[in-house]
């Protein structure tokens, strides 16, 4: 099986739905961040700390070693994922990407800004990030969910996306 890929905004609905789809495919889930904070040793909060380009940098060797490593399994990837192209590239190269779409005010009804360091700042951050990303979520992004309404037809979209590219059986 390919890897099946997720990107989206903070809050759209990736990791959720990333653990309820590995559950009904069987596979292993595996969420970028942690897997970034663990191979690193340190938080994503510090890497904030010291410039978000020290965070980016990270997130790309994070991405180059799940891509070269992991195989069939589903991945979250961290909001700002999409900001380098060379991320979209190696995660790309064995993998189905797709994209969580989710309006910014449904976002903001479900996130606390003390997780999300970019969004810590004000509620209007995640307009201008919603506006600042959208065009590189539906650049790499090769298949579109909506998960605007219910959860449940969110993850029945992805679970039939992932079983027609994702050569899952």
């Amino acid at each position: 099986m390919k890897n099946i890929i997720l990107i989206g905004m903070p809050g759209c609905g990736k990791s959720t739905l990333g653990k309820k789809l590995a559950a009904r495919l069987g596979v292993k889930f595996y969420d970028a961040d942690d897997v970034l904070e663990e191979r690193e040793a340190r938080t994503i909060k510090s890497f904030f700390a010291e410039s978000e380009d020290a965070f980016r940098d990270a997130e790309t060797r994070t991405l180059r070693y799940m891509a070269h490593s992991l195989k069939g399994v589903v991945i979250a990837t961290g909001g700002g994922a999409v900001k380098r192209g060379i991320n979209m590239e190696l995660i790309g190269e064995n993998g189905v990407i797709i994209f969580i779409e989710r309006a910014p005010e449904k976002i903001l009804s479900c996130i606390g800004g003390d997780a999300r360091p970019l969004l810590a700042q004000d509620k209007q951050r995640i307009f201008n990030l919603y506006n600042e990303r959208i065009d590189l979520y539906k650049k790499y992004g090769q298949y579109i969910i909506d998960n605007n309404q219910s959860e449940a037809d969110a993850l029945t979209a992805l679970y039939e996306i992932a079983t027609k590219v994702g050569d899952v059986e």
